[in-house]
């Protein structure tokens, strides 16, 4: 797994150290070996982000060194609380029942996109973010990452592993 701050990873971008697909490539296999599905409501394909990957290395060398200035997040992976709205994604707000597909990014998540990060998707919490501890949630309770005789704690459970 790579494991570097955001300063670290757009450092090992600029030099060349590293790349975006090397990237995904890493992440993919850390969360599959993980083995955590209780953390994810929904995951964006390997393939998806080699194509979203592919599509921001196209961009920053059409950007040159203004990347970084311009897409301040370039090449940062991120997920969201599957509360906030990914267009074409599932919201479910972890409850099945009140699942739809949003049309639109919720303006925070449009936000992060603009500036270059990279989405690698959704992860659980209490449902309707309404838990104290990360155990509501029928996708799974999430354990602490850390520790997994403890719960990762808050409403935005999966966020914290």
């Amino acid at each position: 797994m790579i494991a570097l701050d955001i300063n670290e990873l757009q450092s090992a971008l600029r030099s060349g150290t590293t790349t975006l697909a090397t990237l995904v490539h890493a992440l993919t296999t850390h969360i599959n070996a993980d083995d955590r599905p209780e953390v994810w409501i929904y995951r964006v394909p390997a393939e998806d982000l080699l194509e979203r990957a592919a599509a921001l290395e196209d961009i920053a060398a059409e950007l040159g060194e203004s990347v970084y200035e311009q897409l301040p997040l370039f090449g940062v992976p991120f997920a969201v609380k599957d509360n906030f709205d990914v267009a074409g994604m599932p919201t479910t707000a972890a409850c099945p029942a009140f699942a739809y597909i949003a049309r639109e990014n919720a303006h925070v998540v449009q936000r992060l996109l603009d500036s270059g990060a990279l989405l690698i998707g959704k992860t659980n919490l209490d449902q309707f973010a309404t838990g104290l501890v990360g155990v509501r949630s029928p996708y799974g309770a999430v354990r602490n990452a850390h520790n997994a005789a403890y719960v990762s704690g808050g409403s935005s459970s999966g966020s914290a592993v």
